[in-house]
């Protein structure tokens, strides 16, 4: 980097008495970045982040946008959950997790006619859609982001109006200005092969490269660069990462915008080196030791992202017990077979992981609950494997236990699923309750932890090829930072 080194540097020292806790970024996930720039850098960005995504339903309910904005985009006041809004500085607050807030809209920062009206990732995208008191969501309509030099509307947070060339835009606060830069620039990535319509082409550019129009990358670079990433737009991408599976690069990567449309789009990417989010010292980054949490929830009136499978009604969530496993239907025992499981965790990085969870079993008669329930790991989408957990409730009383700790460290350097599985007889037909599940990990993987033993003399070895966090690669499937071992001589290489 040229200029862009100097700025992160300035940053970095800028930050440095600012308390903030540095993003978790799977670096796996971004392997395939590692060397690119320019418009190549840009296309492998939107393979990246539009590739297995799951885009909740719109509107109110379970699954739904509003179901996500109850974890993307909130804070807690005085034990109440408010609403953020980043158009408005009006105070509301969430009521159950699903329910739209009144007084306020769904809002599109990339309007849906800006696309032609399909109804589409992009009109579903977390990343597209925020929360937004609904007068300035009307008054705002479908006009792009700018400087507004002449103001129609401004409720002392947005302001909407005319700039540039008599256009209509609108223009966020400036606490807001670079976490809507950042926004603007994964929409432009994400989507940049659709074909932009009336008043998107004030803003945008149908094509790969470079989407967003001079004016409007320029502008943005400007406030992204003055505005930089903070922690609730650390915790937002990781939320939103946490539901729909794919991430914003640019809040990840803060520099990473001058490599697409900057200073440095000469210069081929460095995603290791490169500067990342929560980065407050160009010393040692946070203790590897420290347990991250992977996934934590209680299980009250949520289902945790779980899915249920095997006999139908024997698995249900109760808001005091949690998940509830149970067959014994209108008095009788029945024959049943039937499992939860969480969504996919991953484990890549990691040298420990542990599972914890608490549970309670009543109605199994003299039989003990685990002859007839287990826990399991799904390790990369294989068939599950019974895990030794150490602590089992009686199964005569309604006492939660904790399980104990659940060693995961065997399927470090993997993505797991965690498997809650019961089954029942005609004679015996249990009621198995779960609760407060969390999932943590530590220690950070080299690639000698990562890679299997190989003791086979170099010359004789065959090339085997490895992703940046373990994973066996297909040779005629290669793409992005691997690592490439023959013997015991690992090298990692960038394959084009």
């Amino acid at each position: 980097m040229k200029k862009s080194l100097l700025s992160a540097i300035i940053v970095v020292m800028a930050l440095a008495c600012v308390p903030m806790s540095r993003a978790d970024i799977p670096m796996s996930y971004y392997a395939s970045l590692d060397g690119k720039k320019g418009a190549e850098l840009k296309t492998a960005i939107h393979k990246l982040v539009t590739t297995g995504v799951k885009m909740l339903s719109y509107g109110s309910g379970t699954d739904k946008t509003w179901w996500g904005f109850y974890v993307t985009d909130y804070k807690i006041v005085n034990s109440k959950r408010q609403v953020i809004d980043r158009y408005s500085n009006d105070v509301r607050y969430y009521g159950n997790r699903g329910s739209s807030v009144s007084g306020m809209n769904i809002e599109h920062s990339f309007p849906k006619s800006w696309w032609g009206g399909t109804t589409n990732n992009a009109y579903k995208d977390l990343f597209n859609l925020m929360p937004s008191e609904q007068k300035i969501n009307s008054s705002k309509s479908n006009y792009g982001m700018g400087i507004v030099t002449n103001v129609t509307t401004d409720n002392g947070c947005t302001k909407v109006g005319t700039g540039a060339g008599g256009n209509k835009y609108w223009e966020p606060a400036d606490k807001w200005k670079g976490d809507f830069a950042r926004d603007y620039m994964y929409m432009a990535t994400a989507y940049q092969d659709f074909t932009w319509t009336g008043e998107g082409l004030k803003s945008l550019t149908t094509g790969a490269y470079p989407t967003l129009q001079q004016w409007a990358y320029t502008l943005y670079l400007q406030w992204a660069r003055k505005d930089q990433v903070d922690q609730l737009e650390i915790d937002r991408n990781d939320a939103v990462y946490g539901i729909q599976g794919n991430r914003n690069p640019y809040v990840d990567f803060p520099n990473l915008m001058e490599y697409v449309w900057g200073d440095s789009i000469n210069t081929p990417l460095n995603i290791t080196t490169t500067l990342k989010a929560g980065d407050t010292s160009v010393g040692p980054g946070p203790n590897p030791d420290t347990p991250k949490v992977i996934y934590n929830e209680t299980f009250l009136g949520s289902n945790g992202g779980c899915t249920a499978s095997g006999t139908p009604g024997v698995w249900k969530v109760d808001t005091k017990y949690g998940w509830m496993g149970s067959a014994f239907f209108n008095g009788v025992c029945t024959e049943a077979d039937a499992s939860i499981e969480t969504p996919e965790l991953d484990l890549a990085g990691y040298k420990n992981a542990e599972l914890t969870f608490e549970h309670a079993a009543n109605k199994f008669g003299d039989d003990a609950p685990k002859n007839y329930c287990s826990v399991e790991v799904r390790v990369d989408g294989g068939n599950p494997q019974t895990l030794d957990v150490s602590t089992w409730p009686a199964g005569s009383n309604w006492t939660f236990l904790s399980s104990g700790v659940v060693d995961l460290t065997p399927y470090c350097g993997h993505k797991v699923n965690i498997v809650f599985h019961y089954t029942s007889t005609t004679s015996v037909a249990g009621t198995w309750e779960i609760k407060n599940c969390k999932v943590t990990a530590s220690g950070t993987l080299g690639v000698n932890d990562l890679l299997p033993d190989n003791d086979i003399e170099d010359a004789d070895a065959p090339v085997e090829y490895y992703s940046i966090d373990g994973r066996r690669l297909n040779p005629d499937n290669l793409q992005g930072l691997v690592i490439k071992r023959q013997g015991r001589r690992v090298t990692k290489e960038i394959i084009r």
